[in-house]
Formats: structure tokens, C-alpha cells, sequence
């Protein structure tokens, strides 16, 4: 790795260490942590948790859960396996080098709450020439299985919470249950189309699928909304029933 930057996250509750190069967390991390419904006591999974980003979010928001972070790139898992320890969370949330459509025996059960952050272009995005971000960016059309492998870790009753490029939506619902899907699209200014939008399922639900009204993340001048900010500095969840 030819370098690291020590980012801030939730107002500088979380500082992460990532590469300078590659793949970089950012504002995704965050809503996705924001819109997983863990409490105090749950055991939770994310899957391709990269430098450990939303899962440190997640940890420092709710005392008390329990989070495994599955990743790919070893480098990365110790560099994660680093970031909780400098921020006092080694205690409830590692980090293990692991395929997450091929998980070791030991996490080969159910958690009350499964999360990633998959990979956001399919086949036909354009492939980038560092390694390591090509291997977060592009998922070689297998999109799908990613959302399976996170709801077969799901326990009934459990949650599973994506966050998805906007107009890869129908593909996402092609491949997940029909009933207990919330949707939340993000907009990146109130007169732009959503280019994000956070997908909750409720395993085992019978309840029919929702759309939220969703999140304007800037204001015309660029500063973020007092919502988004509201998430992103003041460590606020969503609440998606």
C-alpha cells in the first residue's frame, strides 16, 4: 500500500485510517451504518467492510453490539483490525480476511442484522486500473449474489440493509423477497434524481414493500442539508420501521 489518510467520521467520533489510493469510504459508510437497526445487544455482519469504515460508524452509535466485518483484501482486514483498536473498539467489532461468498465455518450462521456496501457498477462500468478499486467498484454481474449471501446470513426476523447505486434498483429487486423491503433514496440536491438509495428488508415479513420520502444531501449552495448533517456529524439513524 503506497499510502494512508486519517479521515474523521460522525464529527470525529471515528477516525479511519484507508489508502490515499483505491477504493476510499465516504458518505455511503456512513448512511449505511446509519440505516442498520442494531441495538445494544445484537450480533451483526457486513460484508465487504473494506477499512472497517461503517462498521466502526455503526459501533460507535450503538454501544453494546457485536460486529464482524467480512473483507477480501487481507491488507485492508488489517488495516480495519487497526482502526478499531485506535478508536477504543476492538472489543465488539473484527475483522477476518474472507470470501464473503465463501465464509468460514464460524460465520456460517444467522445474525440479527446483515449489511454492505456492494460493489456499484456491474459489467458494463468502467474498470478502473487500480486493483483494489476495481475489485470494490465492479461486481462482474454479480449483484445478486451478493444481496443472497447477505440474507442467508440474515436471521428470521433479522435485517438486511444495502446501499445501492439508484438505477441498479430493479436489478436488486429482481433478486429479494417481495414483502418487508424499505426503500430510501438519496439525492444529491433537491432538483437532481437520486444516484443512491438504501434497501432494508425485514426477513420473514409479510408486509408489502416501501418507499420512503428519502434524503436531499446538499443544499444548492453545496453544504450539506441539516439532515444529512444531522447523520453524518451528529451520528443520527434512520428509521426505516
Amino acid at each position: 500500500m503506497s499510502g494512508v489518510t486519517q479521515d474523521r467520521f460522525l464529527d470525529g467520533r471515528v477516525m479511519v485510517r484507508q489508502p490515499e489510493n483505491g477504493f476510499r469510504a465516504g458518505l455511503d459508510a456512513v448512511m449505511l451504518a446509519a440505516a442498520v437497526p442494531a441495538r445494544p445487544s445484537d450480533d451483526v455482519l457486513e460484508l465487504g467492510a473494506g477499512a472497517g469504515t461503517a462498521s466502526l460508524c455503526l459501533a460507535a452509535r450503538v454501544g453494546g453490539c457485536t460486529i464482524t466485518g467480512v473483507e477480501l483484501d487481507p491488507v485492508l482486514v488489517e488495516l480495519a483490525n487497526a482502526n478499531a483498536s485506535s478508536n477504543g473498539l476492538t472489543a465488539r467489532t473484527r475483522f477476518v480476511a474472507a470470501d464473503a461468498f465463501d465464509l468460514p465455518a464460524d460465520l456460517r450462521r444467522s445474525f440479527h442484522h446483515v449489511f454492505c456496501n456492494p460493489p456499484f457498477h456491474g459489467e458494463d462500468g468502467e474498470v478502473s486500473p487500480d486493483a483494489g478499486r476495481a475489485l470494490a467498484l465492479q461486481d462482474g454481474g454479480r449483484l445478486a449474489d451478493w444481496l443472497d449471501a447477505g440474507m442467508k446470513r440474515t436471521a428470521s426476523n433479522g435485517t438486511f440493509t444495502a446501499i445501492l447505486r439508484a438505477d441498479r434498483l430493479g436489478e436488486a429487486l429482481g433478486a429479494l423477497p417481495e414483502k418487508g423491503v424499505a426503500m430510501l433514496p438519496l439525492w444529491p440536491k433537491a432538483s437532481e434524481p437520486a444516484k443512491r438509495v438504501i434497501v432494508a428488508i425485514r426477513k420473514g415479513s409479510r408486509a408489502g414493500s416501501r418507499l420512503f420520502p428519502g434524503l436531499v444531501l446538499h443544499e444548492s449552495n453545496g453544504r450539506y442539508t441539516e439532515a444529512a448533517d444531522a447523520i453524518l456529524r451528529g451520528g443520527k439513524a434512520f428509521d426505516l420501521g
